[in-house]
């Protein structure tokens, strides 16, 4: 019992940690601004349809509930941070999407078996530590026959380099954690998913990043915005050089990866794997 209650104890303050992650910076920018159209992309592979029943599971401010509610569906955004699916409101509401916000732990979702026609998540489950945990969930809370639906980062494109040039710097991840960049290998999604699904496909969806001038630009709007970039600057206030290695080194993705003309603007290929799959019969 003792043993238990402490790893339920490691378990809240992990969650309590990603969330303050996430809340801090100003995800809701990056989110518009570098992937505004992967949410509509999925809920289109998906199949996504008037009336069917959506969660949006680590939703953020909604990439891909906004789409989803906007082609009729009955949408609940669910995320760990609530300060998120707020920021995510407004915009929502500006296009004319309705839909419900519910804060939740991918891991532990709030819902009944079966509740659901359709489960997404666009880049964001992928982030949840436990992934045979978050993956349990997913397939729990959708109908048999019904549709998953993920969009996660390729571990060896720009968008999965990213985090692996900053770890080297980050704090060690708890006991039990598993990288975000597995969900972006297809034969790990298979493997959580067992014989749970049917009907399983994988295609790829490249994002031309042309936003930025130069690569410290680049850099420079990360580590003020991203959150788990920002986390780690934090950690290293009192380390000045391995906070300037740190620069030298996030920078380097969109040095090499920049397949612009010269004219001024870096142009950066983000490649992002998206899965669907039925869930089996019961």
């Amino acid at each position: 019992m003792a043993e238990a209650t402490e790893r339920t104890g490691a378990d809240r303050a992990l969650k309590a940690g990603h969330r303050a992650m996430w809340a801090r910076g100003d995800y809701p920018s990056v989110a518009a601004e570098i992937i505004p159209g992967l949410g509509r992309e999925l809920v289109d592979a998906a199949g996504v349809g008037s009336g069917d029943r959506v969660p949006d599971v680590a939703a953020g401010t909604g990439n891909a509930a906004t789409p989803a509610a906007l082609a009729g569906a009955d949408v609940v955004a669910a995320d760990l941070a609530p300060e998120l699916l707020e920021t995510g409101r407004r915009p929502a509401e500006q296009r004319g999407a309705r839909l419900r916000r519910q804060e939740a732990d991918a891991e532990a979702l709030p819902f009944d078996d079966g509740a659901f026609d359709t489960v997404l998540s666009c880049v964001g489950v992928m982030v949840a530590p436990h992934h045979e945990a978050a993956a349990g969930e997913l397939l729990r809370v959708c109908r048999p026959g019904g549709t998953i639906g993920l969009l996660s980062r390729t571990p060896g494109g720009f968008a999965g380099r990213m985090p692996a040039t900053v770890k080297p710097y980050a704090p060690p991840p708890p006991p039990g954690a598993r990288p975000p960049s597995l969900w972006g290998d297809p034969e790990h999604v298979r493997a959580l998913s067992g014989d749970r699904v049917t009907g399983e496909t994988t295609g790829y969806r490249t994002v031309a990043v042309e936003r930025f001038a130069t690569p410290e630009e680049f850099r420079d709007y990360f580590k003020q915005r991203y959150g788990p970039v920002l986390g780690v600057y934090e950690s290293l206030a009192d380390d000045p050089g391995r906070v300037a290695a740190l620069d030298t080194d996030l920078a380097g993705p969109a040095r090499r990866h920049d397949r612009g003309t010269g004219e001024g603007r870096l142009v950066m290929d983000w490649e992002y794997p998206l899965y669907t799959a039925h869930r089996s019969p019961a």
